[in-house]
C-alpha cells in the first residue's frame, strides 16, 4: 500500500487546524481515516514533519542465498516435485522448518513452476 501524498497530508493538517475542527469531521471531508488523521498530527508535533516515513523494507529472508541456490539447484533436479515435497526435503536437508510460501517464493523470484506432466508435442 502507498502512502499518501504530501499534498494532501498537508490538507488534512491544515483542516484540522481550523478552528472547532474535530479530526471524525476532517477524515470524512477527506476520505481517510480518523486514526490516519491522529496519526498525522502525532508525527507533526513529534517530528515537525508531515512527510511518511520511509519504508522499511519488509521482514528478513528466511532462507540464505546459499539456502536458495541449494533449493533451486534441487528443483532443477526434481522438477516435478510438489511444494510439499520441497518443503519436506528443506527440513530433511537443514533441520530446519519454513512454511510453504517462503519456499514458492524462491521458487517464483527464479520463475520456477511445477511441470505436472511432460509436453505433448504433434497430437
Amino acid at each position: 500500500m502507498h502512502a499518501y501524498s504530501l499534498d494532501l497530508r498537508t490538507r488534512v493538517a491544515a483542516a484540522c487546524r481550523e478552528p472547532k475542527a474535530r479530526k471524525t469531521q476532517v477524515a470524512k471531508r477527506f476520505g481517510v481515516s480518523r486514526s490516519f488523521v491522529g496519526e498525522l498530527l502525532r508525527r507533526e508535533r513529534e517530528t515537525g514533519s508531515l512527510a511518511p516515513k520511509p519504508a522499511s523494507g519488509g521482514p528478513a529472508r528466511l532462507l540464505s542465498v546459499d539456502d536458495q541456490a541449494w533449493l533451486v539447484a534441487y528443483v532443477g533436479e526434481h522438477a516435478d516435485a510438489t511444494l510439499a515435497e520441497l518443503n519436506a526435503t528443506w527440513q530433511q536437508h537443514t533441520g530446519r522448518t519454513v512454511r510453504q510460501t517462503c519456499i514458492w517464493d524462491v521458487l517464483n523470484e527464479h520463475d520456477l513452476r511445477r511441470k505436472k506432466k511432460p509436453a505433448r508435442h504433434g497430437t
